[in-house]
């Protein structure tokens, strides 16, 4: 089965990745991985706090997925699998479209904010999409929820 990849994280266009991605995977009888990446950086203490921030991250992370997951089960009868990493995101997402034969395409949110922007995310993944084995799809963060779906 072919899958789409997204990454979830804090930012506000990552709403529209996930809903392109599900909608996506519904219409094509694919399903939807969505990776979380927790930098290394968050851990930068004694070992026993890094720990605990650790896992306090991690149940954040799964309580963000569940909003989303719950959604593609009840709206688009997508069941949606959640993979969490920690390290670089671009490494990290890299590695695993390389581990997982059934990545098909890599579906990112692009920012709305014109001053700052697509995000660091999407321009760091679009330095690396033509040596990537799987096509990127970048939906804008400002798009309609009626537009992702005519368009999906």
């Amino acid at each position: 089965m072919r899958k789409f990849l997204v990454v979830l994280d804090d930012s506000t266009e990552c709403l529209n990745a996930m809903r392109f991605a599900a909608l996506r995977a519904a219409r094509t009888g694919g399903g939807v991985t969505v990776l979380a990446v927790i930098p290394p950086d968050e851990f930068n203490h004694w070992i026993g706090v890094g720990d605990i921030m650790r896992q306090e991250a991690r149940e954040r992370i799964e309580v963000h997925f569940e909003v989303f997951a719950k959604w593609m089960r009840d709206k688009q009868n997508v069941d949606p699998e959640l993979v969490i990493r920690e390290g670089e995101p671009t490494d990290e997402i890299i590695e695993y479209i390389a581990e997982d034969p059934e990545i098909g395409v890599l579906v990112l949110g692009a920012s709305a904010d014109k001053k700052k922007g697509p995000g660091p995310l999407v321009t760091q993944m679009s330095r690396s999409a033509g040596s990537l084995p799987v096509p990127v799809t970048i939906v804008p963060g400002d798009m309609s929820k009626e537009r992702l779906e005519a368009i999906s």
